[in-house]
């Protein structure tokens, strides 16, 4: 008899620790599903509304560098120009402080060599002269230079949402694993229950075979 109840405690002291083992498993388990969804926040859609305002403000300066609007005051061009340029790469390095792929670091350098080096207008002669109008040919090689730069920021856009695909897919993968580690527990509580039932039902008949 006291061999039987060693027995049936050992049991419910593994059961226990089984459920404790679970719930330290699901915690650490619910610190990575809030880490991956912080990440999806911070580094995947914070960072795509830095790709949209970069992109509208590289919108700007091509306008500019195109002289399409033939209203606009452009004796105070490069200074525009200078100015959104100094936007843009203040959003780049918000940028490069989030979580970058090897491919993004790439794409985002690249990016920066072109606004820096490429797009760093330093004379309004080199886009209009009294003249000779505008000069069609340097307007062609920096528009070539915004279309790199777009190319850098579409490539980038890409990286988000393969990143986030990747994120929300891992972020399910913790759920789901949660959700099986909760029917886990559930079975072990059954068990841990039939097995104290079976402790007081077995007491309580040994206690009326000795009182009989």
């Amino acid at each position: 008899m006291k061999r039987k109840k060693i027995q049936a405690l050992f049991i419910i002291s593994v059961l226990l620790l089984l459920i404790y083992a679970k719930n330290l498993i699901e915690r650490r388990s619910f610190r990575e599903i809030s880490s991956t969804f912080t990440e999806v926040y911070n580094d995947r859609l914070v960072v795509e509304s830095y790709i949209f305002d970069i992109s509208e403000r590289l919108f700007q300066i091509q306008k500019l560098i195109d002289h399409c609007n033939l209203d606009y005051d452009y004796s105070k061009v490069i200074d525009e120009i200078d100015a959104q340029e100094k936007e843009i790469l203040a959003i780049v390095e918000e940028f490069e402080k989030t979580k970058l792929t090897d491919q993004e670091s790439s794409y985002l350098a690249d990016f920066r060599a072109i606004i820096e080096n490429d797009l760093a207008i330093k004379s309004y002669e080199l886009l209009y002269t009294d003249s000779s109008g505008v000069n069609i040919d340097q307007v062609k090689l920096y528009d070539n230079k915004i279309s790199q730069a777009r190319k850098d920021l579409d490539d980038l856009s890409q990286i988000q949402l393969a990143e986030g695909d990747r994120l929300i897919k891992k972020a399910k993968k913790l759920i789901n694993r949660s959700q099986i580690w909760a029917q886990f527990e559930v079975a072990l509580l059954i068990i841990l229950i039939v097995v104290m039932f079976w402790l007081i039902f077995r007491k309580s008949k040994d206690t009326k075979g000795v009182i009989s």
